[in-house]
């Protein structure tokens, strides 16, 4: 009893071990996942805001897009920092691990060590035959028969037991060297990354500080695009309510009411919209969000407060924008101080692309999931290729980073 009580509890151990094994290694190939999308971000921000483009763009557009790249950089290390400390809890559970192999094994071989020698000691076929013409009855022989069979059979499992805890520690010892290995590497690329991140921030505390000594012109240059962005935000929000009073009246609905009037196959493009939330794809092929959406501080200039309907996605030059999801063409239109947009239906929702300086599609169009729907313009200035993009519930703006994957 004591021996298979030592054995659930050896059973229970490693059952215990392996679950949290699993868990860490989930956990590990999560923050591997997510380490390659910040790099990838990093790459895109150094390709879409490279040197050339920066050398025509104010300094306050290069300290924009100097506090995104830090930003990004920062969640890097952050999540490198948790891979070691994950790294460092694998190498402490093996060690654990290994120890308690090695007593398991030291206890196993002194058994099988005791069992070889009481073996030894009756090893002769004389003397198994003696211990079974010894019995007092037929069933006194059966049972010791059954008991020597038993004892071989147990031998031969504590054998397998050896060499199968043998197997395994010189398998945990093998996978600390290679975590040891990962460490190591995991701290050099930590240790690039913050050598990069201290030459990026420097190079933001001098533009801050340029910026500081002229701070009052440049929050009213802020101002100003805020004001402009406002008024195109006012013309997409009439745009958007236009559209819908049309769409009521063409199906004989409330003109005032502020949802639109479904028929039977927009509701169901509207269902097929929400049910997949957080999952539509990208209004670009490649993009970095470079404003995001709602009330916030400026990224440079904190006394400003910025406020955006929508996002900003920077892309590189001639990039096509792309419908999210299966939709009708509700309206294609140029407005005063920018340039074109496009509002597609997905039954009650309305997504919204802005700054476009052509576009492929027309009024009335259905278009598919990715279809390029126009190309997104470029800014003579800055060479800088931004697309504004918006979602709406009804007449309701809501945010895109709900329903974009990753976004």
């Amino acid at each position: 009893m004591k021996k298979s009580f030592s054995l659930i509890l050896c059973v229970f151990t490693a059952l215990i071990s392996l679950t949290s094994l699993q868990a860490q290694s989930d956990e590990q190939k999560e923050l591997e996942a997510r380490k390659n999308r910040l790099q990838q971000e990093i790459t895109q921000i150094n390709s879409l805001l490279s040197q050339q483009r920066r050398e025509k763009k104010s300094v306050l557009e290069v300290l924009e897009d100097l506090d995104q790249k830090v930003r990004v950089r920062k969640e890097l290390i952050k999540v490198t920092n948790r891979q070691t400390n994950l790294l460092n809890r694998q190498i402490n559970n093996n060690l654990n691990e290994i120890s308690r192999l090695r007593d398991e094994l030291k206890e196993l071989k002194e058994d099988y060590a005791a069992m070889i020698r009481k073996s030894y000691r009756s090893k002769s076929q004389q003397s198994r035959l003696m211990f079974l013409l010894s019995s007092e009855n037929f069933l006194q022989a059966y049972k010791r028969l059954k008991y020597m069979q038993q004892y071989a059979g147990y031998r031969e499992e504590q054998g397998e037991a050896i060499k199968n805890t043998t197997a395994e520690l010189q398998k945990l010892n093998q996978d600390l060297v290679i975590q040891r290995k990962d460490k190591e590497a995991l701290i050099a690329e930590n240790r690039n990354e913050q050598k990069t991140l201290e030459d990026e921030l420097s190079s933001q505390q001098s533009l801050i500080a340029t910026i500081k000594s002229k701070e009052n012109q440049y929050a009213a240059q802020i101002r100003k695009k805020q004001q402009e962005a406002a008024e195109i935000d006012r013309q997409i929000d009439k745009l958007v309510r236009d559209a819908i009073a049309k769409s009521n009246k063409e199906k004989g609905g409330d003109v005032k009411s502020s949802s639109f009037a479904l028929t039977a196959e927009a509701e169901l493009v509207g269902k097929g919209f929400r049910e997949n939330k957080g999952k539509l794809p990208w209004p670009v092929e490649k993009g970095v969000v470079k404003l995001r959406f709602g009330v916030q501080p400026h990224p440079v200039v904190k006394t400003v407060t910025i406020n955006s309907n929508g996002v900003r996605i920077v892309t590189e030059e001639g990039s096509k924008a792309r419908a999210i999801y299966e939709g009708k063409v509700l309206a294609v239109q140029g407005h005063k101080g920018g340039n074109k947009a496009v509002l597609i239906q997905h039954g009650n929702y309305i997504s919204v692309y802005n700054n476009l300086v052509r576009v492929f599609v027309k009024e009335g169009d259905e278009v598919k999931t990715k279809q390029d729907i126009g190309e997104v313009f470029t800014s003579a200035s800055t060479h800088e290729t931004e697309l504004r993009f918006m979602i709406y519930n009804n007449d309701k703006i809501d945010n895109p980073a709900n329903w974009i994957y990753r976004m």
